[in-house]
């Protein structure tokens, strides 16, 4: 059985969200209820984070936008995205649990982890919130992750919306690869294939859109006969998953169109990809029910 850490901590329900807001506190504690029901949760290593210093966010993010976000207090930052007196804490912590899962894996105390975190963070861009999102919390872990010497990263983004913010950040980068399967058009509106990267980041970038009404079988033949070779080709030190789990056929916010049976073979086409650690980090995900079952089944595949 592979050493799993599960990374969390109350902080992140006390980042409050407005009465009719799809990201909230009970979406974290369903994942742990429905994680103890099954007897997976003492399966796991559990860890507490630390909070990311200023020196991690600012390795992705400008130096006036977190001084913005220091002082703004309580309040929309954009349409969809809220703080309150408690966001930026929990922002920190978000970050810091990435962190604390590549610093745990790089001591060999674990060989994958799962952060179980809010705010997400891969529509955050290195000036701006959005799309419920503070701090890229996988940006802010690659950075990390290349600082304490995982010089390749590879990051995976399997959320129903693009990861705009993440493949923005490393678009002109080729020691980070982004990956990304997601419902186009859709929200940000980003994505499409020709976004293959700028500059000396050109083909480091890897983007599939798909139509809504996609299904496991769209996305199995990606998982399966794509992602290996790029996977393979890059050769990663480490992989940080954005693990977005509105691809589930029962979400809200999705018109993608993923059962069980399918977020169970994305999960294990991604960890049969490497022997290197992997860390994921929850992104979306938005039906109660759906999203406690597809996390059970995500650290399932990861103690295996």
């Amino acid at each position: 059985m592979e050493k799993v850490g599960f990374i969390y901590d109350d902080i992140f329900l006390k980042h409050e969200t407005s009465e009719w807001h799809p990201e909230r506190k009970e979406r974290l504690i369903h994942i742990i209820d429905t994680l103890k029901k099954s007897g997976l949760h003492e399966k796991l290593i559990h860890i507490k984070p630390d909070r990311a210093t200023y020196d991690d966010i600012v390795s992705v993010h400008d130096p006036d936008y977190i001084q913005r976000i220091k002082n703004f207090g309580k309040g929309y930052l954009d349409p969809d995205t809220y703080m309150s007196e408690a966001s930026l804490e929990s922002a920190l912590y978000a970050a810091g649990s990435v962190i604390e899962g590549i610093e745990r894996c790089k001591k060999g105390e674990i060989d994958k982890a799962f952060c179980a975190v809010r705010p997400p963070g891969h529509h955050a861009e290195s000036n701006r919130a959005m799309g419920f999102c503070i701090f890229n919390n996988i940006a802010i872990g690659a950075r990390y992750a290349q600082k304490v010497g995982y010089k390749n990263v590879f990051i995976i983004d399997f959320d129903v919306h693009h990861g705009n913010g993440t493949q923005h950040i490393f678009e002109a980068d080729n020691t980070v690869f982004y990956f990304s399967t997601h419902q186009y058009p859709h929200y940000p509106g980003t994505g499409m294939a020709s976004e293959n990267g700028v500059g000396k980041g050109k083909g480091y970038t890897y983007n599939v859109p798909l139509p809504g009404g996609s299904g496991d079988g769209e996305y199995l033949n990606i998982y399966q006969n794509v992602l290996p070779g790029l996977i393979n080709k890059f050769r990663p030190d480490v992989i940080l998953v954005s693990a977005g789990y509105d691809i589930h056929k029962d979400d809200p916010l999705s018109d993608i169109r993923i059962s069980d049976e399918g977020v169970k073979g994305i999960i294990h086409s991604i960890l049969s990809c490497s022997s290197v650690p992997f860390v994921f980090a929850l992104e979306g995900g938005y039906n109660l029910s759906a999203l406690g079952v597809s996390v059970k089944i995500t650290i399932e595949e990861m103690l295996k």
